[in-house]
């Protein structure tokens, strides 16, 4: 066995005391995080629509998967069908995204299971998904001057069927025997499985995806109401910087944990910061709804229809929509380019 699951390696790892303050401050979020759950499930709904559209987007566009403005949100909501094959591979995320959201906690982790989304994350896509890479994929940077440099190297391909059942089950013996926090264990799953690397394409989606999965089993989930994946495009440098500094010596087992585990709370933290600033703007005093309004258009794609706005804030009067509308237009903060019952509108500030 290689990697954070070789025996012992995780059990006996020397945790720093910033690392142990990190989960204990989880530990308190993701109790008021299922307060919040419980007391204001009608007003979260509204944070799930938009936090749902920029995982899509997100997670696709940090692997260099983009669509034209306002598509990913008519491509979330389906309301068209994919054009080419970077909007076939976003159609196929939102799929299994939408799995995980509903699914997670009856989905039980196997390599069957990673097969299964991969092949669902390609469903629309020619390139066919579910099976494991038949070629080396090695990771290469390409400098400034042109030239490469490597920044690390995979699994072989003919080790991967047996280096993911390795993994599954190490994780597994772990978690479900509570001898390891799942707030390492987990960071620790996504980093080998980055290590491994087992599929021609889309190891990094997948590993968002299922990130998001086995967080939502170990009670964390903030991914639902926040983009995880969006926390990760706006600090994508240091993810890399944290991925390479943790991945050095993987495969011989002699490797730092630390800096992945430090940048994936980090990421934890920076999402429920955000979540109970959002919901803050949410409660029942005078003026929160609009303020809800407000907010969600400002989390909207660019481009957006009046039906987005509403089915993103569920429980506001169609007039106070329409009131907000306005009064950012008249701010000039958003333009109506197509008027009507199926009204579009523009934001024209970031």
């Amino acid at each position: 066995m290689r990697g954070s699951f070789k025996p012992g390696h995780l059990e006996q790892m020397t945790v720093p005391m910033s690392t142990v303050r990190s989960i204990g401050l989880l530990g308190e979020y993701k109790g008021k995080q299922q307060l919040f759950e419980k007391q204001s499930p009608q007003a979260l709904s509204a944070l799930r629509e938009v936090a749902r559209v920029q995982s899509i987007e997100s997670s696709n566009r940090i692997e260099g998967v983009t669509a034209a403005s306002g598509r990913v949100a008519e491509i979330a909501a389906q309301k068209t069908t994919p054009r080419d094959r970077s909007e076939q591979e976003i159609a196929g995320y939102r799929d299994v995204l939408s799995t995980v959201h509903a699914n997670a906690l009856g989905m039980d982790l196997s390599t069957g299971l990673v097969l299964q989304l991969h092949r669902d994350l390609y469903r629309f896509s020619p390139t066919p998904g579910g099976a494991w890479k038949s070629t080396a994929n090695d990771i290469v940077d390409i400098l400034p001057d042109g030239t490469h440099r490597l920044r690390f190297s995979p699994v072989a391909p003919h080790v991967v069927d047996t280096a993911m059942n390795e993994l599954v089950t190490g994780y597994h013996s772990l978690v479900s025997g509570g001898r390891v926090d799942s707030l390492i264990a987990v960071p620790a799953f996504v980093l080998d499985f980055l290590c491994i690397h087992p599929f021609s394409d889309g190891n990094g989606r997948m590993s968002r995806i299922l990130n998001l999965m086995l967080l939502y089993q170990a009670g964390y989930d903030v991914g639902r109401y926040i983009s995880l994946e969006k926390v990760i495009e706006d600090s994508k440098e240091t993810y890399y910087e944290a991925l390479e500094a943790s991945s050095d010596g993987w495969h011989e087992g002699r490797h730092d944990l630390v800096p992945w585990l430090q940048y994936s709370h980090g990421v934890l933290i920076a999402a429920y910061l955000e979540f109970e600033q959002r919901v803050g703007q949410m409660g029942t005093g005078r003026g929160a709804k609009r303020e809800m309004v407000i907010d969600c258009i400002r989390h909207l794609s660019a481009t957006f229809r009046y039906a987005d706005v509403e089915r993103a804030c569920p429980g506001v009067s169609r007039p106070t929509i329409v009131r907000v509308l306005g009064e950012l237009r008249d701010n000039g903060e958003i333009m109506c380019t197509k008027g009507g019952r199926d009204a579009t509108w523009e934001r024209t500030t970031q």
